[in-house]
C-alpha cells in the first residue's frame, strides 16, 4: 500500500470531492460527530474550489482571524487513488491550541476508519512537524475518542493530563520527536 501525505491541489479535486461528501453526509447523519480537522470543512469546495484552496493556505488570512498558520495534508492512497483522510499541522501553538488544539488535528473519512490509517498518518504528520522544527508535538484527543488516543499513543504520545473543554474532558498527549 502506497500512502503519503499531499497537500491539495486542483490535480486532487475530484478525491476531495468524494472524500468530503462521504464526509458531509456522515456528519448530518451523526450531528454530535467529532468534525475534525476543522479546516477541511470550511468553505465551499463543490462550487468554489480555487477559493477553498486559497483559503486554507494562507497564513497572513490565519493569523487576521486569530488562528496560527498551519498546513493541511491529506493522506493519499496512490493505489486506491482516494484521500482516506487529513491532517491539519499547526506550526505553533497559541494559548487555545496549547490548552485542548495541539499541533496536529487529523481525521479519517468514516469508510476508512478502524483500519490504522489514523497512526499511520499522524506518524507522517509527525515528519512534517519535525520539518518545520518542532521536536515535542502535542495532540489532544476528546475522552470518549478511542481511536484517536489509541492512534496518538501508537505514535508514543505520552498523557500529560485532562482539561475540562466545553461540556466534554480533552486528554493532552506530548510526543518527543
Amino acid at each position: 500500500m502506497a500512502l503519503r501525505l499531499v497537500t491539495l491541489t486542483n490535480e486532487y479535486r475530484r478525491q476531495l470531492t468524494e472524500m468530503l461528501d462521504e464526509w458531509s453526509k456522515y456528519n448530518e447523519e451523526n450531528p454530535t460527530a467529532n468534525k475534525s480537522p476543522s479546516a477541511i470543512f470550511n468553505g465551499d469546495y463543490k462550487n468554489d474550489f480555487d477559493v477553498y484552496v486559497k483559503n486554507m493556505y494562507d497564513s497572513e488570512a490565519a493569523i487576521k482571524r486569530g488562528h496560527v498558520p498551519a498546513t493541511t495534508f491529506f493522506l493519499y492512497d496512490d493505489e486506491r487513488d482516494i484521500f482516506i483522510g487529513a491532517a491539519n499541522v499547526r506550526h505553533y501553538l497559541n494559548e487555545g491550541l496549547l490548552a485542548t488544539g495541539g499541533h496536529i488535528g487529523d481525521g479519517i473519512r468514516p469508510s476508512e476508519r478502524r483500519k490504522g490509517y489514523a497512526t499511520i498518518m499522524i506518524k507522517l504528520a509527525l515528519e512534517e512537524c519535525k520539518k518545520l522544527g518542532i521536536d515535542r508535538v502535542l495532540m489532544t484527543c476528546d475522552i470518549n475518542n478511542i481511536g484517536s488516543r489509541k492512534s496518538i499513543i501508537n505514535n508514543g504520545g505520552i498523557k500529560e493530563n485532562e482539561v475540562p473543554d466545553d461540556g466534554s474532558i480533552t486528554e493532552r498527549y506530548w510526543i518527543n520527536l
